[in-house]
């Protein structure tokens, strides 16, 4: 079967399904979020493997799942801080998104000591569209700041403020696009640094409708 969006959507729910309830031997007593992410990413790629067609990932191409029609890079994090990195491409990427979208798997891991296994109990997993990828309130304050009549030079002073990552050219460059056309919404928090840290909480913990943001496993606002 050819891999789809929504056809990922619901793989990546049966999978969460299934993980939840598996005693897993191989993250007994690991505690390195690192390492249980990339163990729970390689077997979802492994998942899909078993039944769909889709052009696979490669360092080369930076994300997990590449194609233009469906371009999303997976991403998997403990609960207690829901939050991973991404390579830095440009500071646009903070008001217009990243350019891709997320599929964010959110696990609670409890050991079991008697029987030496790990449950990894998926309380949370989202896809988030690319054009809701960028910094909540980043672009909450300048969505506002556009409806209040705000102009570029506005725009600039308040860029400068928030330490956006980016050379006065730059930043004029990025006024002149907020200028142009009004950013979407953003729900990922994102920390300026050599590489952008994302933070999901706000996703995590929402328990309202918003287009472009799929709950497919939600045992958090139950």
């Amino acid at each position: 079967m050819k891999l789809t969006i929504e056809v990922l959507k619901k793989a990546a729910k049966d999978f969460c399904d299934k993980e939840s309830a598996y005693e897993n031997s191989d993250l007994y007593g690991v505690s390195d979020g690192k390492a249980v992410g990339t163990y729970i990413e390689h077997k979802f790629q492994e998942y899909l493997e078993e039944g769909f067609e889709y052009e696979k990932g490669s360092s080369a191409k930076g994300i997990d799942l590449p194609s233009k029609d469906i371009l999303t890079d997976i991403k998997v994090t403990s609960i207690k801080q829901p939050q991973s990195s991404c390579p830095f491409k440009d500071a646009s990427q903070k008001i217009f998104g990243l350019g891709y979208n997320l599929l964010v798997f959110v696990y609670e891991k409890t050991d079991d000591p008697d029987k030496e296994t790990a449950i990894l109990n998926f309380l949370s997993c989202s896809f988030i569209e690319k054009s809701r990828t960028a910094d909540y309130t980043t672009t909450f304050r300048i969505r506002e700041m556009l409806k209040d009549g705000a102009i570029k030079e506005d725009i600039i002073a308040y860029l400068s403020d928030k330490n956006i990552p980016a050379d006065d050219v730059t930043l004029d460059q990025i006024a002149d696009k907020i200028i142009s056309k009004t950013p979407d919404q953003g729900y990922l928090t994102i920390s300026n640094a050599l590489q952008w840290r994302l933070q999901y909480s706000r996703v995590v913990y929402l328990n309202e409708c918003i287009d472009g943001v799929s709950k497919l496993v939600d045992k958090i606002n139950k």
